[in-house]
């Protein structure tokens, strides 16, 4: 159960939370995962605004707003380091 909160922390609440745990568990291992939201300018921006309120990502974390090859599409892109 602790793997499954353990892979959104960051490196110095995964470091703190090791001291915690006895050595004979395995130390998670960093992979890399992509998020990737396309839209309308205003359903990327939206989303990206409520993943933040919900604590999951900053505003700042995404790449801008790039246009795709649609008419009115954009997409934005959020890579992180999550441990499995």
């Amino acid at each position: 159960m602790m793997a499954q909160f353990t892979q959104y922390l960051q490196s110095a609440d995964i470091d703190t939370l090791n001291l915690n745990h006895s050595s004979t568990q395995p130390v998670p291992q960093r992979d890399k995962i992509k998020h990737l939201l396309i839209g309308s300018p205003q359903a990327v921006t939206s989303t990206i605004r409520y993943l933040q309120v919900i604590g999951y990502a900053s505003v700042g974390d995404w790449s801008p707003l790039l246009p795709t090859a649609n008419q009115g599409e954009v997409m934005s892109i959020l890579i992180r380091q999550i441990f499995i």
